[in-house]
């Protein structure tokens, strides 16, 4: 498939959108399907289930986190006021 050489999974949307949010979808995509650190067990192996729901493909831990990422920018913030005395 020649036309998703530039935009990779983007590809699905021909020629519309634009190039430039083709590759931006294309970003946040790759990002989304790799494999991310769990925050139980600390391993390379937490996957997206669906839509916010990540899941431990060692530990089997399931907890809730961003719609593309395990931890958004401003969960971090939360996390960092909720724990510090």
């Amino acid at each position: 498939m020649p036309r998703t050489k530039k935009v990779g999974s983007a590809g699905r949307f021909g020629p519309r959108y634009g190039l430039k949010i083709r590759r931006r979808v294309a970003a946040v995509e790759e990002k989304m399907r790799q494999k991310h650190t769990c925050p139980v067990c600390g391993r390379k192996a937490v996957r997206r289930i669906s839509t916010g729901i990540w899941q431990c493909q060692k530990c089997g831990a399931t907890f809730a986190g961003g719609a593309y990422l395990p931890a958004t920018p401003a969960g971090r913030i939360a996390k960092r006021g909720i724990s510090s005395p």
